[in-house]
């Protein structure tokens, strides 16, 4: 096994853990915003570090400036998305959920 091979799998390990994490928290939480922060991890570690494993088994090139790429605008879209999609849902609902604790 080499180097990279070690690194591709330690990055993929780390990145499927933070989704399996993320869906175990998202089934178990219970109220939307709750499970809104769930979702935030799947998209700003999850995400990123898969597709960085990816590329780093790929090799260098073009394949793997473009999985990098992906993983970046994940990395910087995902916090956007979560916020826009809070932002909705408490227009949406103007009572508020309250906290489940």
């Amino acid at each position: 096994m080499t180097g990279r091979h070690t690194a591709a799998l330690t990055l993929l390990s780390a990145g499927c853990a933070a989704l399996l994490l993320a869906g175990a928290a998202f089934a178990r939480l219970r109220g939307r915003y709750l499970r809104l922060h769930a979702l935030s991890v799947a998209s700003t570690l999850g995400v990123p570090l898969t597709a960085a494993a990816v590329a780093v088994e790929t090799g260098p090139g073009r394949a793997a400036l473009k999985l990098l790429l992906i993983g970046a605008l994940v990395l910087t879209t995902g916090p956007v998305t979560t916020m826009a999609i809070g932002r909705l849902t408490v227009h949406q609902d103007p009572s508020r959920e309250e906290d489940p604790r």
